[in-house]
């Protein structure tokens, strides 16, 4: 069928592939040197995260130690200000620490997975200018992308709740006004 007997047809484009810009498989010197710069900052980065998540961790196994000693402190305070009180001390010990210790156990979590992310990538630049290997340097840039994807989809997630904090905001101040 040519052109003249179907007028909508889309016009047909002989596609060529596009030469890419760097030759595969060759890092320069100077490609080298940045790779060899950062693998350290990378490692450390990753290790101070994993030292973060360590302290988290460990104050979420505070607040969840804490919980019965708090409560055990807002009823002395409660049983002075009578049944009120009590309900009040135990309701507001077991919200606080159970609040608290989820908390720190969920960005415990949250933050493993850009310290091991960092720290893989340091690790397999390293091992990759040791020996050469590309699947060492695959494995690098893998976790390159793992990790800025990981941020990104928490760059996401915090995004939409934007929103739902402003309305949050506005409901409350309307419900302090009125």
């Amino acid at each position: 069928m040519s052109n003249a007997d179907n007028p909508y047809q889309s016009p047909e484009t002989v596609a060529a592939p596009v030469a890419p810009l760097v030759n595969q498989g060759v890092l320069t010197e100077n490609m080298l040197a940045q790779l060899k710069a950062a693998s350290p900052w990378l490692r450390f980065v990753g290790i101070l995260g994993f030292i973060g998540c360590g302290l988290m961790a460990f104050f979420g196994v505070i607040f969840l130690a804490v919980i019965p000693l708090l409560r055990a402190a807002m009823w002395e305070v409660a049983s002075e200000m009578g049944e009120f009180g009590s309900v009040f001390g135990n309701a507001f010990s077991s919200a606080f620490g159970g609040t608290m210790t989820v908390y720190f156990f969920g960005a415990a979590a949250l933050f493993f997975f850009p310290s091991l992310f960092a720290y893989r990538f340091g690790s397999k630049i390293r091992s990759y200018l040791r020996t050469g290997a590309d699947g060492d340097l695959e494995l690098a840039f893998k976790s390159n992308k793992s990790f800025w994807k990981f941020i990104g989809i928490l760059a996401i997630i915090q995004l939409a709740f934007v929103p739902v904090i402003i309305i949050a905001g506005i409901g409350i101040a309307l419900a302090q006004v009125f």
